[in-house]
């Protein structure tokens, strides 16, 4: 049997949201939900807190993480990719045992469905080399995006496009920053690795970057669970 692990970075420093991974969302810290959807799932066999805050390290304590790993500051600053983070992790929890396959799931994450972290998996058995994350549609083609000058006044970023029919240009997708899945090898040489995305509709989809964003969320949150539109913890 095949040893999947989930490790969830959080260090405290935020810019745009104070304390965003231990922020209360719906009356409780943001990263619990998250922390519930993985253990409900029953994918992983170890669940694993990285962080360079022992406030953060002593919440999921209480919240029950298998394995908590003090990050050192040097992989806690604003310029720390999620590579180096996962990569300090393997080699921590490699030290005790092994491990085939690592989930990355960011804190933020209330909506994550077990659904699309059961297809990542299967998706990994037939794709071993692959680096699989949920990926979602722009609502509208970027290529006739705007930008506003002073004034307000309104210009094309590509004023190439501003004739074309939205219907005939190609649908664009992005990283939903929900979960990235991957093989211990491919972690540890991603820059080699093959994408695979996993499509969701994007209206399940909100990135929290900022206090809208978090309003929306748990507005989204509340109606999501008031009429059962998704599956929710």
């Amino acid at each position: 049997m095949q040893n999947n692990i989930a490790i969830i970075p959080a260090r405290i420093g935020s810019k745009r949201i104070k304390k965003k991974n231990i922020k209360l969302f719906n009356s409780r810290p943001i990263i619990e939900w998250t922390f519930k959807i993985l253990k409900s799932s029953k994918l992983f066999n170890k669940i694993i807190l990285t962080s360079d805050n022992s406030g953060i390290l002593n919440l999921g304590k209480k919240l029950g993480f298998d394995i908590l790993i003090k990050r050192p500051k040097y992989l806690a600053d604003n310029f720390t990719g999620t590579e180096e983070v996962i990569k300090h992790s393997i080699g921590i929890i490699e030290q005790k045992q092994k491990i085939n396959n690592v989930c990355c799931v960011y804190p933020c994450n209330p909506f994550i469905q077990i659904k699309d972290l059961k297809t990542a998996i299967n998706k990994l058995k037939k794709k071993k080399n692959f680096y699989i994350f949920p990926v979602t549609n722009y609502s509208h083609p970027i290529e006739r995006a705007y930008f506003l000058k002073n004034k307000n006044e309104i210009k094309y970023l590509n004023s190439s496009f501003a004739d074309t029919r939205t219907q005939d240009l190609i649908e664009k997708f992005y990283d939903t920053g929900q979960f990235y899945f991957a093989s211990r090898n491919t972690w540890l040489n991603l820059k080699n690795a093959k994408k695979f995305g996993i499509k969701i509709p994007n209206w399940r989809v909100i990135d929290i970057d900022n206090q809208s964003d978090w309003e929306k969320a748990e507005l989204m949150y509340k109606f999501f669970k008031r009429y059962k539109v998704l599956k929710l913890i």
